[in-house]
């Protein structure tokens, strides 16, 4: 399997793979270091990990949000594999916080639904899918809120109030301002320092 940089590669080899056979590949993947590896559309996806900015907007957002969680739930940006079985997806988050006993088990795979909010901070290699199926798979799924921090637009968008159709609630505001957080949540996202370094390159 060829790796590049900023692109997602895709493991076709096998299109007719159950989603029980692609979560024992990915048990099985060899994943190279700055990569994270997600079930996308039937298939296994290898993308780059994020920039070295990242990690102050993921570190901002946890700060901001963690007081505010529900009681018992606990917020993480360490790398986790959430499934979703019913709708054969399995994604690795960029922040996730769901009740502290979602993550006591010894499996790598944990339950999706357990989900109480999720972030995603896109690149050029995941924003279509942080921007699209992942909307959908994260709403039908009832996760309370979905965030996207879109690096390459400069803005933030949330989710939520959750349905069986998929989200009913959409917010969006420009890097440096305040963002509406729903329920459970039911808080402000201050956006000011999510902007890159200057002179950072966004392409």
């Amino acid at each position: 399997m060829t790796l590049m940089a900023e692109r997602p590669v895709i493991n076709e080899a096998e299109p007719r793979s159950t989603f029980e056979e692609l979560l024992d590949l990915l048990d099985e993947l060899s994943v190279p270091d700055g990569y994270k590896a997600e079930i996308i559309r039937g298939s296994v996806v290898v993308s780059p990990w994020s920039k070295g900015y990242y990690t102050r907007v993921m570190r901002l957002v946890c700060n901001q949000l963690e007081s505010y969680l529900p009681e018992g739930h606990i917020i993480e940006r360490t790398p986790q594999l959430f499934v979703f079985p019913g709708v054969e997806r399995a994604y690795g988050p960029d922040i996730h916080a769901a009740h502290e006993q979602t993550y006591e088990t010894q499996s790598n795979h944990l339950d999706g639904e357990g989900l109480s909010f999720v972030a995603e901070v896109t690149s050029t290699a995941t924003r279509d899918g942080d921007l699209t199926e992942k909307v959908e798979t994260y709403g039908k799924a009832g996760i309370p809120v979905y965030l996207i921090l879109d690096m390459q637009e400069q803005q933030a968008i949330v989710y939520g109030s959750p349905s069986p159709k998929g989200y009913e609630v959409r917010f969006s505001k420009p890097f440096g301002e305040k963002l509406p957080i729903p329920e459970p949540l039911g808080c402000t996202l201050d956006t000011d320092g999510f902007q890159a370094p200057q002179g950072d390159d966004q392409a």
